[in-house]
């Protein structure tokens, strides 16, 4: 991954220079979007830790937290322990996180990584066309997903972890 990272910025910026309506032009950085201006998230077709295969159609009715990581990530690592945090506070109230690891090394780096630091949200691997799909160019990048399957707003870099905490209670509330 790190090796197509630059290849993935260049690309990224033509594609949202010609295109404004990819997956990380749509929302600004923590912007909620209105219902009416969202777009459906590219579905995911991951693998995580058990070999389990991870659909958002699967969490339909549910605000999902798809945020993009790796090990290697200063700003990533900062982030998790919030996301668990909200997986914790909130999941009886229908919020699920998906952490998509972006390590090159794979599983390899990856189970011992969360072992070690016990996250408790559902991890997947992911890959060159899944970064492409969300206009990954950088880590962290992080979606929320409203109960529909639409991306309702999009952060890049850290999140602001009580901004993001306030999005996350609003789209709950629009049962």
């Amino acid at each position: 991954m790190r090796k197509i990272l630059p290849m993935l910025w260049a690309s990224t910026l033509v594609v949202l220079a010609l295109y404004p309506g990819g997956a990380a032009a749509q929302a600004g950085n923590g912007v909620l979007l209105p219902a009416e201006q969202r777009k459906q998230a590219p579905e995911l077709g991951l693998e995580d830790t058990a070999g389990k295969q991870v659909n958002l159609k699967d969490y339909r009715g549910k605000v999902v937290v798809v945020d993009f990581w790796a090990t290697w990530c200063h700003g990533c690592l900062q982030e998790m322990p919030w996301f668990g945090e909200f997986q914790r506070k909130y999941g009886d109230q229908g919020l699920h996180v998906v952490g998509v690891s972006l390590d090159v090394e794979g599983w390899k780096v990856v189970k011992p990584f969360i072992a070690k630091a016990t996250v408790p949200y559902q991890i997947v691997l992911g890959n060159d066309s899944i970064a492409q799909k969300y206009g990954i160019v950088n880590m962290p990048d992080t979606f929320l997903i409203d109960q529909e399957g639409r991306i309702a707003a999009t952060y890049i870099g850290v999140v602001d972890k009580n901004g993001f905490e306030k999005n996350i209670q609003k789209l709950l509330a629009q049962k």
